[in-house]
């Protein structure tokens, strides 16, 4: 029987070892290269270039069109061969620049320049991280030069590290921590540079010993930077949790994490600030996870940005049997994918492929009114209830329910022994509630 977390969330099956102990191996791509105009929440990215420019690694060929919005830089030098519509990760044809790759990777002046982040005014950090790229590499895609401008930055109190990693089978974050600690402190005074009243504090799950072992060991000396070991339990890494683990400081879907005087990013968005600031090294790469138990073998890759996953699946050693299913991300909130001929993008962590197929081996049955889904909701909501709202597309009684304070972490739906689609049901429904809260403003 599937484990309930106390107070909330859910155990399930981690499937980290497959990958865990494989540190990360670098990987150049064979062809094209493919970068969306759309790597992040906010407005698309506006193209600078067209079919037979010449680019260089670190050359902004997308940018930023909004407040909310991130440049994309080209990761490979090389040739323009086409602004068009791809497939991307989600399903969808999104705007893309296509890169024919020379091999020679040629880079703009200036690219791995030292530079004492010190000496550098609060807006020319906030303006590196920018023009950098950079976006919550934990997959939430938010541009990270918006996160460090809060209205009041001397409120700030604690910028957290998210080590947590608790989406099942993904090991990118904790090889990170293992090989590259160093990158994380660095990024994370950086950041705590902006923000004078604040402490730093790296978030970990208690099952990541190696880790927590690592970065303590670091930080020892550090007198505004500490390591806090977290329960290990899913969704741990979801920000409200984290947030609530770190500080006991609670916030809701209308609030910031700001509002409560925290700036939270993932550990690799935080190693990329450190890279963008100290060296002059924008984000064009990316740490994938290439698992689960349909994998010849399983590994960690460090690769650019707009490399085909079917160069990484063949690198690690391609399928050892004929997945039936295969999930970018983790098993929680992952996305099942129809087509494998995608790119890697910033919000990219792995792709999953499974030997079977749990929910498709079970058909949906009738609510039992267990309230299973009620213990498991780390929000305290009431999943029961939000479902029948849901499909009944009665948006006022949905938002009446607090529905709007689902986290789409997915532990009411792994622990639903009726397997009824609360998550995807929930999903779509927030999605009605803003379109209607759009329509209506």
């Amino acid at each position: 029987m599937h484990k309930i977390g106390k107070k909330g969330g859910v155990h399930p099956f981690e499937g980290k070892k497959l990958s865990e102990d494989k540190p990360i191996v670098k990987l150049e791509p064979k062809g094209e290269l493919v970068y969306p105009l759309s790597q992040h929440i906010g407005a698309p990215a506006r193209p600078l270039v067209k079919k037979g420019d010449q680019v260089l690694v670190g050359q902004i060929i997308g940018e930023a069109s909004g407040f909310i919005s991130a440049n994309v830089l080209s990761s490979v030098s090389g040739t323009v061969k086409a602004v068009e519509k791809r497939r991307v990760v989600n399903g969808t044809m999104t705007d893309c620049i296509v890169v024919e790759n020379d091999g020679s990777y040629t880079t703009v002046e200036g690219f791995g320049n030292e530079r004492d982040y010190s000496a550098m005014s609060r807006e020319e950090i906030v303006d590196a991280v920018k023009q950098a790229g950079i976006v919550g590499l934990g997959g939430a895609g938010f541009p990270t030069h918006v996160k460090l401008m809060p209205k009041e930055p001397d409120k700030i109190e604690y910028v957290i590290a998210n080590g947590a990693e608790c989406e099942p089978y993904l090991t990118s974050d904790y090889r990170l921590m293992l090989e590259e600690a160093e990158k994380i402190v660095g990024g994370l005074k950086v950041m705590l540079a902006l923000f004078p009243n604040a402490k730093g504090v790296i978030g970990i799950e208690d099952n990541k010993t190696e880790a927590i072992k690592k970065l303590s060991e670091i930080v020892k000396n550090e007198t505004k930077i500490e390591v806090c070991p977290l329960k290990t339990k899913y969704p741990q890494g979801g920000e409200r949790s984290l947030i609530y683990a770190v500080t006991g400081r609670k916030i809701n879907s209308s609030m910031l994490p700001a509002d409560a005087g925290c700036i939270v990013d993932n550990v690799d968005t935080i190693a990329s600030i450190y890279m963008a600031v100290c060296k002059s090294t924008p984000l064009i790469r990316k740490i994938i996870t290439i698992t689960g138990e349909a994998v010849a073998d399983p590994k960690n890759f460090e690769v650019r940005l707009g490399t085909n996953y079917q160069e990484l699946i063949e690198a690690a050693g391609g399928f050892a049997v004929e997945p039936e299913k295969v999930i970018s991300g983790g098993t929680m909130m992952g996305q099942a994918q129809f087509d494998l001929n995608v790119p890697v993008a910033k919000t990219s962590s792995a792709f999953t492929c499974l030997t079977k197929d749990e929910v498709a081996a079970q058909e949906p049955t009738a609510c039992i009114r267990c309230g299973r889904c009620v213990q498991a909701c780390p929000s305290r909501i009431v999943p029961q209830k939000m479902y029948r709202a849901a499909i009944k597309n009665d948006l006022e009684q949905f938002e009446k329910l607090n529905g709007m304070e689902c986290m789409e972490c997915g532990s009411c739906s792994f622990i639903c022994p009726a397997r009824l689609q609360l998550t995807q049901a929930f999903k779509e429904t927030r999605k009605a509630v803003m379109a209607s809260r759009r329509k209506k403003a």
